[in-house]
């Protein structure tokens, strides 16, 4: 997946349309930036918006909306009801697909030391990309507010993470961190009863409720109330009552994904809600989700049922909406509530979006893309299929439920490598175009001809790099259909055979792409290092396409 970044900058401005527009179109005027939403509050005096992107566009986006900040805001007129200590008070990064959290802290002090530097902001660092434990927390930062910070940040324990430790009065002080995505989610009930809704919420929330003794609190030694956790870290929860729906539900938020996740959180909630005769009837999720929690959702209640894991991930997305019943007060749309599914580019997706008819048209006509590298790509992910298939047909036999974890594992890594040659068939054509885009360029003066040389070699690198990537990655489909062809269904066996056949040539066929783009390079050392893969490849994988025809043939009889 490729990798992206979601900000939540807040602006200390609520009021005045033009400086909320202004910021806006900051983040607007970046390429590959989207931005989601513009929530601004005239009470709290306060602005947060949304966008989503590559991580450079972002921290580009989030750098320019900061810069816009402090050159129209002024904080020594500001008052409003939310906390707040500079223009841009807070500016999360929040990791959506495609890159850790470790990576995303690496943006988080990139940006802080460009603001810090050119903009004269002070700036700490919060959550995941606190340098310090006592600056984890945002509150914690913010102790004092804008007022506060003209004597705090010349105290040695508050001097800024990046930026001049001195009283900026105009924009005050920001800060910048990572967080995990923090998930609305309602969970609803068979009940209009708020308290025992409540008393559901007590149970999963990780604070949980105080202890009671005769109806009085525990107290520790200290004098302070002992608190009996709740089954679920990272998780803020209350009970209330919604007219619109006429139910009472659990309000929590989701703030570790990785300590709870969302379908662990529900099955904890039918959990506490069937030992106080309760019901769970289904959930609601507020704002946007990222694709992760459903597809793990989707394969936690395939465990459950006894099935294999390895679907497909639109297959994954129905049964988390269908066991977690996200329909039940309103409708989901998968494509309007999944982060990932709402910022894709369509354009990308272009080839494998057509049907067969379709695509065989397309590649039939007499332009010059997709060609050979796409075909490739997708006989290899024909291959994947082939040996997932299998492994799926093998889980679900009476013969094979001893091994369903065992066929599960090869029907998930089925799927993750078809995923990925699906891709490569989109991108190979994509860096085809790229090639063609260069050799456009104007060449008129020596400049120019410099500059169209050296685009004309970076693309054709990368038309060399997709087919490297076919045949790195249909080399590891083999395994797949290796075990199948061992201990899978005999009655699917032959197909074990054909996706051999499909993956030995995709192998090929992306090693004729490889070379011919590399004979236009003028990197030797590139070219002989890739030369030298692509022989290696190419090797490894007939000695292991043989190795599964061996196993078929055997089989057979």
């Amino acid at each position: 997946m490729r990798p992206l970044i979601e900000c939540v900058p807040n602006f200390s401005e609520g009021r005045n349309p033009a400086v909320i527009q202004a910021i806006a179109d900051a983040i607007r005027a970046v390429e590959g930036v989207r931005l989601l939403d513009i929530d601004p509050g005239a009470t709290t005096h306060r602005t947060v918006m949304t966008f989503v992107g590559p991580p450079e566009p972002v921290i580009e986006a989030a750098y320019q909306a900061i810069k816009t900040a402090a050159a129209l805001i002024d904080m020594r007129t500001h008052q409003g009801a939310h906390p707040r200590m500079g223009a841009t008070d807070v500016c999360p990064l929040i990791p959506i697909s495609g890159i850790s959290l470790a990576d995303t802290v690496e943006y988080a002090h990139d940006l802080a030391r460009r603001v810090g530097d050119t903009l004269g902001i002070p700036v700490y660092l919060y959550e995941q990309a606190a340098t310090q434990p006592t600056r984890k927390n945002l509150a914690d930062i913010r102790a004092g507010e804008y007022e506060g910070f003209a004597a705090k940040i010349y105290q040695p324990e508050w001097k800024p993470d990046y930026g001049p430790q001195e009283f900026h009065e105009q924009s005050g002080a920001t800060v910048i961190g990572v967080r995990d995505f923090l998930v609305a989610y309602n969970i609803n009930l068979n009940t209009r009863s708020v308290p025992r809704a409540n008393a559901v919420a007590f149970d999963i929330r990780e604070s949980g409720r105080v202890k009671l003794a005769d109806g009085k609190p525990v107290l520790d030694p200290q004098g302070q109330p002992v608190r009996i956790p709740g089954a679920c870290r990272g998780v803020k929860a209350i009970g209330w009552y919604i007219d619109e729906f006429g139910i009472a539900q659990v309000s929590a938020n989701l703030t570790d994904l990785t300590a709870s996740p969302l379908h662990e959180v529900f099955d904890k909630t039918c959990e506490a809600a069937a030992k106080r005769g309760l019901r769970v009837t289904g959930s609601e999720l507020v704002g946007l989700i990222p694709l992760r929690c459903l597809t793990e959702a989707g394969r936690f209640f395939l465990r459950k049922q006894g099935l294999s894991e390895g679907v497909s991930e639109a297959d994954l997305v129905h049964i988390a909406i269908r066991s977690l019943g996200l329909n039940e007060v309103k409708p989901f749309d998968p494509q309007q509530k999944i982060l990932e599914y709402l910022v894709a580019d369509p354009g990308h997706t272009r080839l494998t979006g057509l049907s067969v008819q379709g695509f065989c048209d397309e590649l039939a006509s007499d332009a010059p893309a997709p060609g050979g590298g796409s075909v490739s790509a997708l006989a290899g992910a024909l291959g994947a299929s082939l040996g997932t298939m299998v492994a799926n047909l093998s889980a679900g036999k009476t013969g094979g439920m001893g091994m369903l974890p065992t066929f599960s594992t090869l029907a998930v890594t089925g799927q993750a490598l078809k995923d990925e040659l699906l891709y490569c068939v989109n991108e190979d054509t994509a860096a085809f175009n790229q090639v063609m885009a260069a050799f456009r360029l104007p060449k008129t003066t020596p400049t120019e001809a410099e500059t169209r040389t050296a685009a004309i070699q970076a693309a054709t690198r990368y038309a060399a790099e997709v087919p490297l990537r076919i045949m790195r990655t249909a080399l590891r489909v083999l395994p797949v259909l290796q075990a199948v062809a061992e201990t899978g269904n005999p009655q699917a066996i032959t197909d074990a055979g054909v996706g051999a056949w499909c993956v030995l040539t995709a192998l090929q066929g992306a090693a004729l792409n490889v070379r011919i783009n590399l004979a236009s390079l003028q990197d030797a050392d590139y070219v002989s290092h890739l030369t030298a893969e692509v022989s290696s490849l190419l090797d490894q994988g007939t000695q292991a396409h043989q190795a599964v025809m061996a196993q078929v043939m055997a089989r057979m009889g």
